[in-house]
């Protein structure tokens, strides 16, 4: 199965990836693969002392180091990677030990790989960590990937932007943060918006939050929908969008109009401009 990253990609990676790492999922697993699977740091360094090779891999690619991280067993993986496992291996699904790790949820492996080289965004025919982490909920992996320079509103062709991808999964705690760190809001999947994936979700907290960071309403996607075509009819969603219908308030503009000059590598300073609290606040969307 191919799988890509980066813009411009096709991935049809997702649970089918995560779940072909799982032990049992090949035939041709080794002793080693079983011991970092399951978290046995002795018997994985035992095996090591004994000769096995660190990078062998099944005839899938999936290393003993996929399966360390795979588990979110830091010890297993930083014994691995100390003893010379390649940080980088892909497996021929395009999987990363770092997608491994954001899709297991492992901010101690994510963190430990990056330290050791991982690519934060891989190469444009691999499987995207913050696109898994965002999808799963990970908003921690997330925030570590976009700290070391991941494309905040990288697209993916399946599956979008990050941002469109936690408004298709729901996942609100990685929206407000991809938000507050300048995610552009009306990125998503083509011309499928944001705002589209949370009215399809039946999210009136998304919808909410998405308009209070300026999502536009008017946006068509490729049905020639607006957000509001495709909310239910008497639903909260719907009734949240018509609420915003009407044009902005002058302080709402403001705020945005602010947060774009100030532009998203900014926003984190906006407390060293020592503003009063409430306006602060109000611009940070406390």
């Amino acid at each position: 199965m191919a799988l890509t990253a980066g813009k411009g990609r096709s991935a049809p990676y997702g649970n089918y990836v995560c779940h072909s790492l799982q032990a049992g999922s090949w035939a041709d697993r080794s002793p080693l693969h079983d011991a970092a699977f399951q978290g046995r740091l002795l018997s994985l360094k035992t095996l090591l002392a004994q000769g096995f090779n660190v990078n062998l891999v099944t005839t899938d690619g999936v290393s003993a180091l996929h399966q360390a991280c795979q588990g979110g067993h830091v010890a297993c993986a930083k014994l691995l990677l100390e003893s010379g496992a390649q940080v980088n291996a892909v497996t021929i699904e395009g999987v990363t030990p770092l997608f491994s790790a954001c899709c297991s949820g492992s901010a101690a492996c994510v963190s430990m790989l990056l330290e050791f080289g991982a690519k934060p965004q891989p190469g444009s025919h691999l499987a995207s960590p913050i696109h898994e982490a965002v999808k799963r909920g990970h908003r921690e992996c997330m925030e570590i990937l976009l700290a070391h320079q991941v494309d905040i509103d990288e697209e993916d062709l399946q599956h979008g932007t990050p941002l469109y991808v936690a408004c298709t999964y729901q996942r609100t705690d990685c929206v407000r943060k991809l938000l507050e760190l300048g995610a552009s809001v009306d990125q998503g999947k083509r011309s499928d918006t944001p705002l589209h994936a949370a009215a399809r979700s039946a999210s009136p907290q998304l919808v909410t939050l998405l308009a209070d960071y300026g999502a536009s309403l008017r946006c068509r996607n490729a049905d020639a929908k607006s957000a509001l075509d495709l909310a239910a009819p008497n639903s909260e969603v719907e009734r949240a969008l018509l609420l915003r219908e009407g044009p902005a308030s002058l302080a709402q503009l403001c705020r945005l109009c602010i947060r774009k000059l100030l532009g998203r590598s900014c926003l984190s300073a906006i407390h060293k401009l020592h503003l009063p609290l409430p306006l602060e606040n109000f611009l940070l969307y406390r």
